[in-house]
């Protein structure tokens, strides 16, 4: 059932990431202000030690809270957590739910991707199958959690394209397409990824 809130200029999502990439996407699905942990003024670091993708997104959300019951300025908003990752095939589901520190940490992109075509090394084409998945939790402060998810099917390239994107979007062609996320633009992304379908559950949720 949708939740049916009244979205307006005032209204606002609550993001527990200090990812602003993600929380620019879901802004320009959504179409109302998307703020990140930064802009609550939340410190320290939530510890995302769920095996699932499912129960990080639950343990951010809940971390953000219990933080805003101290504010009052931000307990009518959406408190929203959104886990995310690739799924290769080949490699077991890997990276999974480590996606963001496949590496090790301090986390990098570059370092990530680069980690990523090393285990893919010699993998041909067909064999290259992955899908992005992502996880939201959202709720109202106090209120009851609600789960919803989305899957984007695709395949790994075998070096980097496009400039657009983050993380993985430069190596990831999605089903249809002969291009990567990097290269299809925002626009097109934020219709077919898995933020996007999984978006498109929650802003049924919302009432939109």
């Amino acid at each position: 059932m949708a939740a049916r809130f009244v979205f307006g200029d005032l209204m606002k999502i609550i993001l527990a990431s200090g990812n602003a990439h993600k929380a620019r996407e879901i802004g320009e699905m959504v179409g109302c202000a998307v703020l990140t942990l930064k802009d609550v003024g939340f410190e320290g670091e939530i510890v995302e030690d769920g095996e699932t993708f499912e129960e990080n997104a639950r343990i951010k959300v809940m971390a953000l809270e219990k933080f805003v019951r101290g504010f009052s300025r931000w307990k009518g908003e959406v408190l929203l957590a959104d886990d995310s990752g690739l799924e290769v095939d080949c490699l077991g589901g890997a990276p999974g739910v480590i996606s963001a520190r496949y590496a090790g940490l301090p986390s990098s992109d570059t370092a990530n991707n680069a980690k990523l075509m090393e285990a893919l090394k010699g993998v041909p084409g067909p064999k290259r199958t992955a899908q992005f998945r992502c996880v939201l939790a959202a709720k109202l402060v106090g209120g009851d959690m609600e789960i919803f998810e989305g899957i984007c099917r695709g395949k790994i390239g075998f070096r980097a394209r496009g400039a657009n994107g983050f993380g993985y979007d430069p190596f990831f062609f999605p089903e249809g397409f002969c291009r990567t996320f990097a290269e299809i633009g925002a626009e097109e992304k934020n219709r077919v990824s898995h933020r996007a379908l999984a978006m498109v559950k929650f802003r049924e949720w919302l009432g939109q």
